[in-house]
């Protein structure tokens, strides 16, 4: 996988981009994936309800293709951008998204946190009261018991990544953010990813002193390491 480090990133450049790079790519091209971040902005999904962006103020809100409700992106925020080949790779959307799920959560437990999924709600979520705590939720993705799908319980905990994926002929674009040391108040001006109340949290607010820098360098190597085919 080629990795590209773009530092902080026009949103609306870095969206064409990796939709130009998906339509002209073919069986034989590199897959990439791309770390940066942006400057303040909500993006609302193909999924996203107007009514969840409460108070956006001056904050742009930007609509795009990618899966999901709204969410927030500002400095101090890692966000990759993964584009892969899942015919070539070898598995499927969900295994994709659980592999992105699990870069996540080994780049926290490189920082000694313990993330967690939460059944019915993709992303990762920390304990607020114990971020290092190793014990299971009792909310966590479990085997279903017929049709019903799961209501996300979000009791005591706070989101501290988010994901939002599309795929275009078999290769995905858009990708995942993971929040490292910023201003977290925009996300109150929202329903983050569709809910409200969501906490969302921080490494700096769980009390992990880390620069972006480090952060992204080893969500980029989980990254790469988790996708592979």
């Amino acid at each position: 996988m080629e990795l590209r480090q773009l530092g902080r990133a026009d949103y609306a450049h870095t969206v064409q981009s990796m939709q130009d790079y998906t339509a002209a790519r073919t069986p034989d091209s590199p897959d990439m994936l791309l770390i940066c971040e942006h400057l303040p902005l909500y993006t609302q999904g193909l999924a996203g309800k107007s009514d969840h962006i409460l108070n956006p103020g001056d904050i742009p809100v930007v609509a795009t293709n990618r899966g999901g409700q709204v969410t927030f992106h500002g400095p101090g925020q890692v966000v990759a951008y993964p584009l892969i080949d899942l015919q070539r790779a070898g598995y499927y959307v969900k295994e994709y998204v659980y592999r992105v799920e699990e870069a996540v959560i080994r780049t926290l437990d490189h920082f000694g946190v313990t993330g967690h999924r939460v059944a019915g709600a993709p992303g990762i979520y920390v304990r607020q009261d114990d971020p290092h705590s190793h014990a299971l939720l009792p909310q966590r993705p479990q085997k279903r018991e017929g049709n019903a799908a799961s209501v996300p319980n979000f009791e005591g905990l706070g989101k501290i990544a988010a994901l939002g994926i599309k795929v275009s002929r078999h290769c995905t674009y858009h990708g995942v953010a993971l929040n490292v040391a910023m201003d977290l108040e925009p996300f109150a001006r929202i329903n983050p990813c569709g809910y409200a109340g969501l906490q969302t949290v921080d490494l700096s607010t769980i009390g992990v002193q880390t620069t972006w820098e480090e952060a992204a360098q080893v969500l980029g190597q989980q990254l790469s390491i988790r996708l592979a085919p």
